[in-house]
């Protein structure tokens, strides 16, 4: 845990390190998925393909506060209207989660790589014939985040008595490194529903995703988040894994690769992911160890300019911070599967009959299970002086006012009421005028 109840830990509990990677579909200016190839630089890092050939997915360099995120997506954002406002037939980025009218599965083309990088386009098409290709244009954000060397270092010293110098990793701070990720990965998972309460913003999808080639009409799921819920994409299996250790927690994703369950362990659909500092491998987190947590369930947001609210960004450091600081509950297999329900369970619209239930069997309603949280998080920070403290009150109350005035604050319940009727209309237009504002 982070010892929180210390000066120094206290000054340096909100330093870490961000990365955002946000997934977006480009269609033309007749709400139609586009049908040409990546039309960016195929070495930029920065603006690279996810699943299909029109799935842009920006991955941020490595920031060290929330804003400095939302500006360099900002700098990404404006670069990729840019180009596809220079096509020959226009192109926009799509705002929502949800696609687009989709045609048949040829509108969502598998992306196409060649030479040294083919076996990618063979994956995806193992993909597409084992979950179909609708659900493959679900976009998304995944929150990557570390806590600076400084913290970790000092909190080692604390716990340990051991001086650690920047840049030194001993066997035994990589340990203690390693633990207190697993740990919060643990805790994350049994809390991890509050993300998706908080940032569902995809209630309504066009019919054409649940009845193939039809057109002109809207349908409300029931659903906050449709790519969070039961409906969206997930395994076909509930996984459960192993946090005692960085070796037991790569084996028990591992042994879903030899059971046959997934092809690789890229193909664990799971809501965490603990990851190394460099290509994301199990062999490297072996050997290296744990350099930072994912968090995946998080919508775009066409409430916002570029997908994320930079509030939405500050609460999971927060959040994080909060986890990494309060005593770890193991969580058996009963547990993990419990908590994977609550993270769909979250996603569903009706925030007052919908239930969260925690490992101690106690049940609560949506809305009643994020004020207990929030509130929990607001004592936990007014004990210690981070020297930001009213900023902290600020965003946690961010969050609480989407529960205590859906109707104004949700993003869900807004987007239900402003884009009903007519999803794919009203999002094409929204996503034009987003362009427009950004060339």
């Amino acid at each position: 845990m982070l010892h929180t109840d210390n000066p120094e830990i206290a000054k340096l509990l909100l330093t870490g390190n961000f990365g955002l990677e946000r997934e977006t579909l480009r269609v033309t200016e007749n709400g139609r998925l586009s049908h040409l190839p990546h039309p960016f630089n195929p070495d930029n890092t920065h603006i690279v393909r996810d699943f299909c050939e029109n799935q842009v997915e920006i991955n941020t360099d490595v920031q060290t506060s929330a804003q400095d995120i939302i500006n360099e997506l900002k700098c990404h954002h404006e670069e990729i209207l840019g180009v596809l406002s220079k096509l020959p037939e226009k192109e926009t980025l799509w705002l929502s989660s949800n696609p687009p009218f989709i045609k048949n599965e040829e509108d969502v083309p598998v992306a196409k790589f060649f030479g040294k990088n083919s076996d990618k386009t063979t994956y995806r098409e193992y993909l597409s014939n084992k979950y179909g290709r609708y659900k493959m244009a679900f976009s998304g954000i995944h929150f990557n985040y570390s806590f600076s060397g400084n913290l970790l270092r000092k909190n080692f010293e604390i716990e340990t008595g051991i001086s650690v110098g920047k840049g030194e990793e001993t066997p035994e701070y990589q340990k203690y490194s390693d633990t207190l990720y697993l740990n919060l990965a643990e805790n994350c998972l049994k809390h991890g529903w509050i993300i998706v309460a908080l940032t569902a913003a995809s209630p309504l999808s066009d019919i054409s995703f649940w009845a193939p080639g039809v057109e002109n009409s809207t349908v409300f799921s029931g659903m906050s988040s449709i790519r969070c819920s039961e409906l969206g994409y997930w395994n076909f299996f509930v996984p459960t894994l192993d946090y005692s250790s960085k070796e037991g927690y790569a084996d028990s994703i591992e042994r879903y690769v030899k059971k046959g369950l997934i092809s690789a362990p890229s193909e664990l659909y799971y809501p965490i992911r603990l990851k190394p500092k460099g290509k994301n491998l199990l062999s490297t987190l072996r050997l290296s160890g744990i350099n930072h947590i994912e968090l995946r369930s998080i919508d775009l947001n066409p409430l916002t300019e570029y997908g994320i609210d930079v509030h939405d960004i500050e609460f999971l450091q927060l959040f994080l911070v909060y986890l990494a600081s309060i005593p770890n509950q193991r969580l058996d297999d009963n547990d993990q599967v419990q908590s994977i329900q609550n993270i769909k369970s979250a996603a569903h619209f009706d925030i007052v009959n919908t239930k969260i239930m925690y490992p101690s069997k106690r049940a609560l309603s949506i809305t009643n299970a994020v004020f207990e949280f929030l509130d929990s998080m607001q004592w936990f920070f007014s004990q210690i002086d981070t020297g930001q403290n009213q900023h902290i009150y600020d965003v946690i109350d961010f969050q609480r006012k989407k529960f205590s005035d859906p109707d104004k604050y949700n993003y869900a319940q807004i987007i239900l009421k402003k884009y009903s009727g007519d999803f794919a209309k009203k999002t094409l237009e929204e996503s034009i005028l987003n362009r427009n504002r950004n060339v």
